[in-house]
């Protein structure tokens, strides 16, 4: 099974991770699942972190490609594919990131680890991540 981590989930999991829920934590911990970054949530942190709204411990350049690796999370690259399935997504969700993350899920048979409620409005498989 491959999982995709949401943006908040993942910075969640570089710690401290006391706000992830257990079923969550495990899967992201036990060195056995396929999980995924997408190249959305590295947009969404960097544009976040610019504008202040997400602190980092170095900028988003070094900090997501160090901790991804040291987690070994793989990338997930957007598409065109991906970028044109959010057109057929209803609109429950207005953050375009949490949108295309959701489209990428549908197109690649991914489960989402997310702690976004709207996410659960969506016909895509999930784990919920929070406490």
């Amino acid at each position: 099974m491959k999982f995709l981590l949401d943006t908040m989930v993942w910075l969640w999991s570089v710690g401290p991770t006391d706000k992830i829920g257990s079923e969550g934590l495990e899967i992201l911990t036990d060195g056995q699942q396929d999980l995924y970054l997408s190249a959305a949530s590295s947009w969404e942190i960097a544009i976040k972190t610019k504008l202040g709204k997400f602190d980092l411990p170095e900028p988003p350049p070094r900090y997501v490609p160090n901790r991804i690796a040291a987690q070994g999370i793989h990338s997930l690259s957007i598409t065109q594919s991906h970028v044109l399935s959010v057109y057929d997504l209803p609109l429950y969700h207005s953050d375009p990131f949490d949108r295309l993350i959701i489209a990428q899920a549908l197109a690649e048979n991914m489960v989402i680890l997310t702690s976004d409620r709207a996410f659960k409005k969506y016909p895509v498989e999930l784990i919920w991540c929070g406490k």
